[in-house]
């Protein structure tokens, strides 16, 4: 089989990070991928296979209906257009000129996050003005309340997110009942949620996106489930603003292999397994002076859990940062997740880890940590 690093000159890669889609999403499992394959032979109605998408979404995750995105960020911004276009044709050829429609979007502070854009941004590009609530650590209602008074508001959008802030925020649950009082669409974002994605339906949510290409290990492809009329409001932005941003249909077919593979996964034992990973991740760094280690669990609430690193620098000779780096800067190039280096930790996310790159992953950060030592 070709070697496409050595074919197209790229650097080989193991990923301790996670499902990243700076790291191209997740490796595709081969029952998604073989689907998708034979999909590339045959011509379809994009819309019956709309259709059918919607179909398997709403059998999956309990919503009234449902479609495929291009990624989750596309579904957000197509998201904000059907909340203010409605299935207006004329509307949604209007955008982005929201003139004559509700067009302010109500979102807390601590959940304008960047993901890799602003979601901000993402609101601005359905022609929305984002409406900013709270400060970076506390929400109170009266904001909200305040913000929705002022009148024109299409939908609050929620982020549930290890890039949001938890603390002070007013949680969904509250979020959705505010919304629902005064007939709003909640619009969550929830990219990196798919195996909450039933639950999170349950809570009220009208719109929920999340990610084909990560824990649902599918081509890369965004899922939006909710309200029927919401999903044909979506949809119809493919004539307007969403053009750009329609999914094909090896987006569309991977993401409805993924949901048929999700409805017949032992979870329970996926569960167990990546535990083993992290503990493996644990037993083959513990006894390195001036590395602390734990097991966390996903803060998000999904059925995973985590190694984190602590160094103490003075003693290992290096800072999370410099180690990150160095992991980094070699070949294989190995990705840490660091997205709390500034906390003084890092984590190894292990899923997308064999046993042979954990091993060699964790050889390579005790090299890298007991040589400081010794020649300190």
């Amino acid at each position: 089989m070709t070697n496409l690093y050595e074919k197209y000159n790229l650097t080989p890669i193991i990923n301790a990070c996670g499902k990243m889609t700076k790291l191209s999403g997740a490796v595709v499992l081969p029952e998604i991928a073989d689907q998708v394959r034979e999909s590339l032979d045959y011509f379809f109605d994009l819309d019956e296979l709309q259709a059918a998408a919607g179909n398997i979404i709403s059998n999956a995750t309990g919503a009234e209906s449902g479609c495929v995105t291009a990624c989750t960020a596309a579904g957000i911004t197509e998201s904000i257009a059907a909340c203010m276009t409605g299935t207006s044709l004329g509307n949604v050829l209007q955008l982005p000129d929201s003139t004559g429609m509700p067009n302010r979007v109500v979102i807390q502070k601590g959940h304008c996050v960047n993901y890799g854009a602003p979601i901000t941004q993402n609101i601005r590009l359905a022609g929305a003005t984002p409406v900013e609530v709270g400060v970076v650590n506390r929400t109170l209602p009266e904001e909200v309340y305040h913000a929705i008074d002022k009148g024109d508001v299409a939908a609050i959008l929620c982020v549930e997110s290890h890039h949001a802030v938890h603390k002070g925020m007013l949680p969904l649950e509250q979020m959705v009942k505010i919304a629902h009082e005064h007939k709003l669409p909640v619009i969550l974002d929830a990219a990196a949620q798919d195996q909450r994605l039933s639950s999170l339906i349950d809570i009220g949510c009208d719109l929920v996106i999340t990610s084909a290409h990560k824990y649902l290990c599918s081509t890369t492809g965004g899922i939006l489930a909710g309200r029927k009329e919401l999903i044909d409001a979506v949809l119809l932005q493919n004539r307007g603003i969403g053009r750009g941003m329609k999914a094909g249909k090896e987006a569309i077919i991977g993401a409805m292999a993924a949901l048929q593979f999700r409805m017949s996964e032992d979870v329970e034992a996926w569960t167990m397994e990546q535990d083993r990973k992290a503990g493996l991740v644990v037993s083959l760094l513990s006894g390195i002076d001036g590395l602390e280690l734990q097991i966390d669990p996903d803060p998000n609430g999904c059925p995973f859990s985590r190694a984190r690193l602590t160094l103490t620098p003075a003693i290992c000779g290096v800072d999370v940062f410099q180690l990150t780096e160095q992991m980094a800067n070699n070949t294989p190039s190995i990705v840490l997740r660091a997205h709390h280096a500034n906390e003084g930790f890092i984590y190894i996310d292990a899923i997308e880890m064999n046993d042979d790159q954990i091993e060699l992953t964790c050889n390579r950060i005790r090299g890298i940590l007991t040589s400081n030592q010794d020649t300190a």
